[in-house]
This record gives structure tokens, sequence and C-alpha cells, in this order.
């Protein structure tokens, strides 16, 4: 721990006071999704709790406000601050899954497609090339209307989170496969990698153990800017009504339904959850600039 602090990176974090802010306010983020079923004043996902009557309540502070509503409620009657924090921690989770996904898919091919080259890189390089002439929301979208259509009804509600987490997971990989595969490029002729050859080490234990480990910095960079994205995603899908079922609201979820509401006077339904998104996101690239000027020499 002693040893953290004295390094490099933690001296370009403390003294960014920017990157302070937008660390704290992802941690309390992350902090209050996680922690959604202990600090969450209502459980907006048990129905038999809601109460219709309590519908399009505004905020606590204003004329008409309810104190056990600080935020209002939505048109069911759910208490919006609950339902910011559930619906967080869904977005966060589509988010970790899909990157963690895209990660793992591009890392494999980024390694295969530099270490090996010749036929194996220009077939996979390719692959990637022709998916990258695509933005990436329409390849999400693409690919869970063909789920969607290709398994029964009666099943979709069950698999929705699945189907968001493979759609926006392989849409985003070709970003990793690039990256790793440049610095594969590289590490394959050192020093270290030609004597693992010589000694008759295979080449997965010399992807695996020795080159990959060396890449990893770039990797970490590009998953902390995509998990930004990938929640930005999720919400874009969930807005367009192709994302997770409305038995459990995601934020674009509930910017969806409240966007419904906004022009009739019920503003806080749809402001809220945006606001909640902006911020989860905001904070989240930031930190990633940072860090990747922090691991880049070049700027030190």
């Amino acid at each position: 721990m002693r040893r953290f602090f004295d390094s490099d990176l933690w001296y370009s974090f403390s003294r960014n006071p920017v990157t302070i802010v937008s660390a704290i306010v992802a941690i309390l983020l992350v902090a209050g999704a996680v922690l959604a079923p202990v600090v969450a004043p209502h459980n907006p996902f048990d129905l038999a709790s809601l109460n219709l009557m309590d519908a399009f309540k505004p905020p606590a502070w204003t004329a008409d406000g309810d104190r056990e509503y600080p935020l209002g409620t939505d048109d069911q009657g759910r208490d919006l601050f609950s339902a910011i924090l559930y619906g967080a921690r869904i977005s966060l989770l589509v988010g970790a899954a899909a990157v963690l996904f895209s990660t793992s898919l591009g890392v494999v091919v980024g390694l295969a497609a530099g270490y090996f080259g010749g036929f194996v890189d220009s077939a996979l390089m390719r692959i990637a090339d022709i998916q990258l002439t695509f933005p990436s929301i329409l390849v999400a979208l693409l690919v869970d209307g063909v789920v969607r259509a290709a398994l029964p009804r009666e099943v979709h509600d069950q698999i929705a989170l699945y189907v968001v987490i493979f759609a926006i997971g392989i849409s985003n990989w070709p970003q990793f496969a690039r990256t790793v595969r440049g610095s594969t490029l590289v590490e394959r002729n050192k020093e270290y990698v030609q004597a693992a050859r010589v000694i008759g080490i295979s080449s997965p234990r010399i992807i695996f153990s020795h080159v990959l480990p060396n890449v990893t910095g770039p990797v970490l960079v590009i998953a902390t800017l995509n998990l930004g994205f990938a929640v930005l995603a999720e919400a874009t899908l969930s807005f367009l009504g192709v994302g997770v079922p409305p038995t459990q609201p995601s934020l674009g979820t509930l910017i969806r339904i409240g966007n419904d509401f906004l022009f009739s006077g019920e503003w806080w339904i749809t402001i809220f959850p945006g606001a909640a998104l902006v911020l989860l996101v905001l904070s989240v690239n930031l930190l990633g600039d940072w860090l990747r000027d922090a691991l880049n020499p070049r700027l030190r």
C-alpha cells in the first residue's frame, strides 16, 4: 500500500482536482447502486408495495411534495430516488459485464493476430475492419433484433439482460483487438519472447504468460473509457424499448418512461434519471482520460 502512495500514478491523481472530484462522484454512484437494497427507502421492484394513488408526486421540496419520496414518484407510484439507485445498479451491471466480454474477446483476438501474423492476422483484422464500418449502436440493435427473432417470445423478458450484455459486448471488441494487436506486434520481436521460443515454451504460454502482462496498460485505459460508453449504450437501447424489461427498469428505461410525461408537467420523472446517467458516464470518462494520460510515458 505504501508503495502505491509513493507511485507516479498516485502523485498524478492527487494533483488533479477534476480527477479527484470525478472519483468521488463515481464512488458515491457505484456505492449507492451496489448498496441499493440497503440505502434505498423503497423497493421499486416489489409490485405489491406500489400504490397508484402515489403516482406523479413531485419532489419533496415543492409545495405538493411528500418527504417519503425525496425526488418524487413516477407514473406507477414508484419512489424515484429508489428507482434511480436500482436502475443504476442494472446499468452498471450491464456495462461492466459487456466491457468484460468485449475485453476478453478483443484481447484474445488481438493477441492471436499480433503473435501469429500472416493469414490469421489478415482474417481477424478484416473482420474487425468490417465491423468498425458500422456504428456500435447499430450493431447492438442488429444483434438484439436477431436474437429476439430467433427465440420464443415468452422467454424474451427472462433473457433480455443477457441479450443486451452480448449485443453491447460484441459491438465493441474491435477496439481492444486492434490496440492489443499493435502492442503484440512490438512485443513478439523482443528478446524475452525470442528466448522463450528458443527454450521450447509453447506459443499459448508465451502469449498469456509473457506477452499479455506487457499489453494490459492500454487495455485498462480502453476498458475504463468503454464502461461509460457501455452504460450509455444500454441506456440508449432501453430508451428505444429494446433493452431490459420494464419490470426491471434501468436508467434508460426510467428516462424513456419520464419522456412520455415531460411536457405534461411531470419533469422530475425524466430529469433526475437523466442527471444520474450524465454524472455516472461523465465521471467514468474523466477517470478514463486521466488514466490514459497517467499511463502515457510521453506526458510525464
